[in-house]
């Protein structure tokens, strides 16, 4: 099992695009990753010294969501459109106008039967993997910020059961909703992961922008930045914020070492630890302890991340960002912090 102790980074591919969103193909080494330049970019980056970024277009504009169900890849993009593609041929099979807004976040249930897309309309929807129908729309979250702003969707992500969904938008509310019939379940608010400036700009900046739930299905933890003093910058130190699911009560306020946003979690398969990844003008990787409430290790990364994830043996660790995709090797053996050999 990974405790996150050991991460070796072993491959750093750059590019000019800059990569928002990613999805890996179980048993591969394989990535669909989604880029600035309206592409998603079909890559194995363990294939060579120089791996070929084979690029599907079809998307005017940022490539921010991206997610393998069955035999399809399905992406996200600032133009609101949703695009299925073969994942054997990489062919176009299906294009949905799906949202009336930027489509911030798109991913699948574990089964590979739903797919979730999130966008700035403030809207989830449920579609159907293989037909594209639209099963159901969450609506839990305002358009607008209590200063009367817009407002933004940025993140869900489904339960490890698949029984349940999270949405997180910008002014750091959470909605769970029950999948089968689209009950929400419970409401939480992470307002640490929010700053409003009166004063100078008169404006705002935050949000979730990662949300995740442990795999025993007790804890979910919402990542972003905290309090920003100058919102010209993101001068904020990253935050992280964890609830019990079961009573809605915060168990845990992380602050880590380096500024920026934490923009992905990933829990230890016994729950107990937890991987994040993201930054600002530097990138960097923490490990935070739950029982402990900590942050218990830092680490510099090259350039900020944006979307990471563990491949299914839990062997490596992909993530994407400014500029790069990266690798690295996650030693199961490793002993835990804090513990005998």
């Amino acid at each position: 099992m990974p405790a996150f102790d050991a991460l070796k980074l072993i491959k750093e591919l750059n590019r000019q695009e800059i990569f928002f969103c990613l999805a890996n193909v179980t048993g591969a080494s394989r990535l669909l990753v989604g880029a600035s330049d309206g592409n998603v970019y079909d890559v194995d980056p363990l294939a060579g010294d120089q791996p070929e970024f084979k690029p599907l277009g079809g998307h005017a504009g940022f490539v921010t969501g991206v997610a393998i169900a069955g035999e399809s890849i399905i992406s996200g993009a600032y133009d609101g459109k949703l695009i299925w593609r073969g994942l054997a041929s990489g062919e176009k099979t299906r294009e949905i106008p799906a949202h009336r807004k930027w489509i911030r976040k798109v991913v699948s249930s574990p089964d590979g039967r739903l797919v979730a897309s999130v966008a700035d309309d403030m809207q989830c929807r449920l579609w159907n993997a293989e037909s594209g129908e639209l099963i159901r729309e969450l609506s839990g979250h305002d358009e607008r910020t209590p200063t009367h702003f817009p407002s933004m969707l940025h993140t869900c992500a489904f339960s490890h059961d698949g029984q349940r969904i999270a949405t997180a938008d910008k002014v750091g509310r959470i909605c769970v909703w029950n999948v089968s019939d689209g009950a929400q379940l419970r409401r939480l608010e992470a307002t640490g992961l929010y700053t409003w400036d009166p004063r100078q700009r008169i404006h705002s900046i935050g949000g979730i922008r990662s949300v995740t739930f442990s795999p025993d299905g007790k804890l979910l933890a919402a990542g972003g930045v905290g309090h920003i003093d100058n919102i010209d910058g993101l001068d904020g130190q990253t935050r992280v914020e964890v609830f019990n699911l079961e009573t809605g009560e915060k168990l845990a306020e992380l602050s880590g070492d380096g500024k920026g946003f934490m923009n992905q979690l990933i829990f230890s398969a016994d729950s107990q630890r937890m991987l994040g990844l993201g930054g600002a003008g530097s990138g960097l990787m923490q490990v935070y302890d739950l029982e402990a409430k900590k942050n218990i290790k830092s680490d510099k990364v090259p350039g900020p991340v944006h979307a990471a994830t563990l491949s299914a043996d839990g062997k490596h660790l992909f993530a994407c960002g400014h500029g790069r995709v990266l690798v690295w090797e996650v030693d199961q053996e490793a002993p835990v912090a804090g513990q005998a050999d």
